[in-house]
């Protein structure tokens, strides 16, 4: 297995826009646009190692300031969100680009692959009640509880329109409902709840890639019809240098991020549980760590050569690697939307 890294940026603009072809959008309506790009960096596109992401954020930034508070049919004849995320990649000028996407409303967006291919995806929320039966003793989710739960379909192809058909038959069962009632779902972890959802969906959405159930907002699961991925996320605060930055260079002084970091797992799926790996296991192991990385400098962490996203990463990833043998991605942000991935997984 390789290990791959991704650099990730994201911009947002304001614009207006009309779809002819689209009756619920054939006045003239504006959005809240946010972009985003993933890339494989080549080596010198930054000025120096550790300002890869906020490089590629201006070059995004540059590529969407022509739209930014424009008619977009006067950029792109057709301006959806496909055909905007196309426009930008073509427009980026720069090799290496995995994915750009373009979300035009909070629930909904679109992401462009380099191989051309178009995934679709829309949020959906539903209040629920649950608790998990098989848990040990004392554990807090055998207790019956509640989430706000959000769902997202990803598909390659199916439009906005035939997500939400397909999604409203479950809506009406899901909502204000106790979960454990629903047949198939007497243990509904968040895996055995995206399996329930991928099983109802897919012989109708034969397009349909991935079912995300989030319980929280800060853990939850991917379904793809045969795979489970959870994710555990934590949030910390820091203060660093960058020593490598150029003179006169404002990284070269002290300065600090509020970090977003995800854990992901690809684990099978526990019969008795549920579960691939407990969400509370994932937090509870990450917890040593944790306490090294909130509220401390990352240029004194022992064995951190240069606090960069990169190789903080890496610092990561190999500290954790015997404490969540599961673990094969980590991602980290250092301000939203603006970070690196770092995976060594085949199936990534």
């Amino acid at each position: 297995m390789n290990d791959r890294l991704y650099f990730m940026a994201a911009a947002s603009f304001e614009a207006a826009r009309r779809l002819e072809r689209l009756s619920d959008e054939q006045r003239l309506h504006g959005h809240s646009f946010l972009a985003r790009v993933r890339a494989e960096l080549p080596t010198g596109f930054a000025p120096f190692p550790g300002a890869e992401a906020e490089e590629l954020t201006e070059r995004l930034r540059k590529t969407v300031a022509p739209l930014d508070y424009t008619l977009l049919n006067e950029h792109v004849p057709m301006p959806t969100d496909e055909n905007l995320a196309r426009w930008i990649q073509a427009r980026l000028e720069m090799s290496g680009i995995v994915q750009v996407s373009v979300q035009s409303a909070g629930d909904r967006g679109v992401a462009v692959n380099r191989e051309g291919q178009t995934h679709c995806w829309q949020r959906f929320r539903f209040e629920a009640a649950h608790q998990l039966p098989n848990v040990p003793p004392g554990h807090q989710c055998g207790r019956m509880h509640g989430h706000g739960f959000e769902v997202i379909l990803r598909g390659a192809g199916p439009d906005s329109a035939r997500l939400k058909a397909a999604w409203m038959p479950l809506q009406e069962q899901l909502h204000w409902a106790c979960l454990n009632d629903l047949p198939g779902l007497e243990n509904p972890t968040s895996e055995r709840l995206a399996a329930w959802l991928w099983v109802r969906l897919q012989p109708t959405l034969p397009e349909l890639s991935r079912v995300t159930v989030y319980e929280t907002a800060t853990a939850g699961c991917h379904y793809d019809g045969s795979r489970y991925r959870i994710w555990k996320e934590r949030g910390f605060e820091s203060a660093l240098r960058l020593s490598s930055a150029l003179k006169g260079d404002a990284r070269r002084r002290l300065h600090g991020h509020s970090y977003t970091l995800r854990l992901h797992l690809t684990a099978p799926l526990n019969e008795i549980m549920g579960w691939t790996v407990d969400y509370g296991e994932v937090r509870a192991r990450f917890e040593p760590l944790y306490c090294q990385l909130d509220h401390h400098r990352l240029d004194e962490l022992a064995g951190l050569a240069e606090p960069t996203v990169a190789e903080l990463l890496s610092w990561i990833r190999a500290r954790m690697a015997m404490v969540l043998p599961r673990l094969n991605r980590i991602d980290l942000e250092q301000t939203p939307g603006c970070g690196a991935i770092l995976c060594w997984d085949d199936d990534e």
